[in-house]
């Protein structure tokens, strides 16, 4: 058995479901390029961190340190994921936004890597603020083009998704 469909009914009942999910995709695309202030505030602390190598400190403070890096870095993350408007599922983390986090992981640690083995190997005085300013300005200069490529493919996703479910029917 199978009911009547009235296909201009159909077609305004997709409008009607399409219309908020692109306003969806279109949130996540602002938040993606939006304000800097979250991409910033993470620099700077990382810049703090690792400026803080060059004070010689104890091992009980280096390990302070840390453990205060690691908990305000937490305490931002967590500010910023609720200070987002939208509450996605599965539609906002993407194979892409993995391989951006990995990869965004990699490059920030060769680059504190190399960095200080320049430093070092150059013997060069306030190593560690230049180390800390080479790695936080590598992270500000990839983040945003990293960010816009891993949110850039949801829009099409949910296309894919949409039209999917509708060749299910």
């Amino acid at each position: 058995m199978s009911t009547p469909v009235d296909a201009e009914q159909a077609w305004r009942d997709l409008q009607r479901i399409r219309v908020p999910q692109e306003r969806v995709y279109d949130e996540i695309e602002r938040c993606a390029s939006g304000s800097p202030g979250a991409t910033y505030a993470t620099a700077s602390l990382m810049w703090l961190y690792i400026a803080s190598w060059g004070l010689r400190l104890p091992d009980w403070a280096s390990w302070l340190t840390l453990g205060v890096y690691v908990a305000v870095l937490g305490s931002l993350a967590v500010v910023h994921n609720r200070r987002s408007r939208i509450r996605l599922h599965r539609s906002r983390h993407t194979w892409r936004s993995f391989v951006t986090f990995v990869a965004g992981m990699v490059v920030t640690c060769a680059v504190i890597l190399l960095s200080g083995w320049l430093v070092r190997s150059l013997d060069m005085p306030y190593g560690s603020l230049i180390q800390a300013t080479v790695s936080a300005g590598s992270f500000i200069l990839l983040v945003g083009p990293a960010n816009r490529w891993a949110i850039g493919s949801l829009r099409g996703r949910g296309a894919d998704a949409a039209s999917e479910g509708a060749g299910r029917r």
